[in-house]
């Protein structure tokens, strides 16, 4: 696996927070508008905004504007991506990085 694991790392820690997590898993279901997001959390427009800038800026997420209103939806060829990245991740390969020269357990 070649892997650029600053780029996936980025994902990790966008979701490190209870807050993202539970708005990714509202997004599985289709677009929402940030409206209907914020009505589902106890915390200010402002930090729905930055909840939603950090999903946006490592591109899981992707946010446009309809008038005044900005709609969220998951980025769904990044989405997959990381699906596929994870599954290798955790996964047993012949080409693991474990078994890269060097390895003194070889």
């Amino acid at each position: 696996m070649n892997t650029n694991y600053n780029e996936y790392a980025r994902f990790f820690k966008a979701l490190s927070d209870p807050n993202r997590l539970m708005i990714i898993d509202m997004l599985s279901c289709g677009e929402l508008c940030a409206c209907v997001i914020l009505e589902k959390f106890q915390f200010t427009q402002p930090t729905l905004s930055h909840h939603m800038k950090t999903l946006c800026d490592c591109r899981l997420v992707n946010g446009r504007k309809e008038g005044k209103w900005t709609y969220y939806s998951l980025n769904d060829e990044i989405v997959q991506n990381f699906r596929v990245f994870l599954e290798e991740l955790t996964t047993a390969k012949e080409n693991c990085i474990c078994r890269n020269e060097g390895n003194c357990c070889e």
